[in-house]
């Protein structure tokens, strides 16, 4: 995907343009000429603000101030709206309280459209009792379940360092 350039000083194509100042001082409508000439006087640019209203708004400030503010806006917005996925670790001897804590925190992730990953590791001898580790996860998923509905994406899985599930939101 091909980003668009904002248009600066002589790359502005309107005739006529709304003009702002960097202090919100409103001008009105002026011509790009008499726009670049206010924005030299005070040693920064002519920027175009708005695409789709005729004039355009233009505002006079800082290029690289302003590109380095478009791009943290726009990587925070990109953060916020993918849904990520949340991990949550559970003990093989995990006691019934802390059970509940974590429960409570995978409810937090799931309300924000996380999803959450179910890890209970086993090591040594708790291999051999992944029956064991497959009932504390199912008591850790009815937790849950007596608070929200959930949806198991992957069911229980054995993995080489214990078993994982991964759960979302219904």
């Amino acid at each position: 995907m091909k980003r668009k350039k904002t248009p600066i000083n002589e790359n502005i194509r309107a005739k006529e343009i709304r003009l702002v100042s960097d202090q919100g001082e409103h001008f009105g409508l002026v011509s790009v000429e008499e726009g670049i000439k206010k924005a030299k006087e005070r040693e920064l640019d002519l920027v175009q603000i708005t695409d789709n209203v005729i004039p355009p708004v233009c505002k006079i400030i800082d290029y690289g101030k302003y590109s380095y503010e478009e791009k943290k806006k726009k990587k925070k917005q990109e953060k916020t709206s993918k849904p990520q996925v949340k991990s949550i670790r559970l003990g093989f001897s995990i006691s019934d309280h802390d059970m509940e804590i974590r429960a409570k925190s995978a409810e937090k992730f799931l309300n924000d459209n996380d999803s959450v990953k179910v890890i209970l590791p086993l090591k040594g001898r708790q291999k051999a009792l992944q029956g064991v580790g497959r009932e504390k996860i199912e008591k850790f998923l009815q937790l849950i379940q007596e608070k929200q509905e959930i949806k198991i994406e992957k069911d229980v899985a054995k993995e080489p360092r214990g078993l994982t599930v991964t759960i979302t939101k219904k």
